[in-house]
């Protein structure tokens, strides 16, 4: 139970902190990538040890795929982890509401294509761009946490590629490569990020599955 737990305390971290500097700043870029980045690092040193500090379904999925983690657990983190996003994001609205903004003008972090992307990028873009994005950040993480002897930086590393995978992403869709931490703000916003919100599912399930039997395939030797 205390696994799940974390991983529910993580992904709130995460999204309030993460979606909540995106708000606040006004969309800075450089800052929401390293918001994101810096909530990776610090709940890896906290509940990393417990959970292991997934906070994300697509590293879960990644995880499954390399029998890392059993289905029943599996199923669980994905659980907490929405359940997570969720409440992180109801801080994140009654912030919001307490300095008497629009949420709907200030959004939620949401992400989005189309007219809901500083680009206009498309939906084939988008997804395009997810499942590349959430296949550099997963596949670093396979190959920095089966490394005991990197155990001790994982969360530094993991932590700078969530940064660098923002950078590139946020202008175009607003960055997930997360399901959890999309789903939430699309669900209380509603409208057309609701609509949109499959992309930002099926993409980075799809991109992690990839980068999942990519490292399955490069690394047996490890993996067996």
């Amino acid at each position: 139970m205390k696994k799940y737990i974390c991983e529910c305390i993580g992904t709130a971290v995460l999204v309030l902190f993460g979606c909540g500097t995106a708000v606040v700043s006004g969309g800075d870029l450089v800052a929401t990538a390293i918001a994101f980045g810096l909530s990776i690092i610090a709940m890896a040193y906290v509940i990393g040890n417990i959970s292991d500090c997934h906070i994300n379904p697509a590293v879960s999925l990644a995880m499954l795929i390399n029998k890392k983690m059993s289905v029943k657990d599996f199923c669980f983190y994905v659980i907490a982890q929405v359940l997570g996003a969720i409440a992180g994001t109801a801080i994140l609205y009654a912030i919001i509401v307490s300095c008497g903004l629009d949420v709907e003008a200030v959004g939620l972090g949401a992400n989005g294509f189309g007219d809901a992307s500083s680009v206009n990028i498309s939906m084939w873009g988008a997804i395009l761009v997810e499942v590349i994005l959430t296949f550099v950040f997963i596949y670093t993480i396979l190959g920095v946490t089966s490394d005991e002897k990197k155990s001790s930086v994982a969360g530094i590393v993991i932590g700078l590629t969530l940064t660098f995978v923002h950078i590139m992403g946020i202008p175009l869709t607003g960055t997930s490569v997360n399901p959890a931490r999309s789903l939430a703000p699309a669900v209380i916003l509603g409208g057309e990020a609701l609509k949109q919100v499959w992309v930002f599912i099926v993409a980075p399930f799809a991109g992690s599955a990839l980068a999942g039997y990519t490292y399955k395939y490069l690394n047996k030797e490890e993996t067996k």
